[in-house]
């Protein structure tokens, strides 16, 4: 499963691509497009999610396996704490990745 990730689209006078000619090639390669922005925390989290939703759906349906030492998708695995990039903005602070 690919997602084609345009980012820094806060930057929209330095685009070297246009919107168009991204998402002409993610279909040609038959996967998604999108844009982000992780300054503005624009997209990011939805790249993620969208992507991981993806992935949930093709396990559900048999399509993709899940097989034990993979370092592919995990089965089980739970994070103790999951924070959101709304968070970050909401509060003001900036990501410090």
């Amino acid at each position: 499963v690919f997602v084609l990730v345009g980012h820094k689209c806060d930057l929209d006078t330095q685009r070297q691509v246009t919107r168009h000619e991204a998402e002409k090639l993610a279909a040609a390669y038959g996967m998604k497009y999108i844009e982000t922005s992780a300054r503005d925390a624009i997209n990011v989290e939805k790249a993620f999610t969208d992507l991981t939703r993806d992935i949930y759906e093709l396990v559900k349906r048999g399509e993709i396996s899940i097989q034990e030492g993979w370092e592919g998708v995990k089965s089980g695995f739970v994070p103790n704490v999951v924070h959101s990039s709304e968070e970050v903005v909401k509060s003001d602070r900036r990501c410090l990745c």
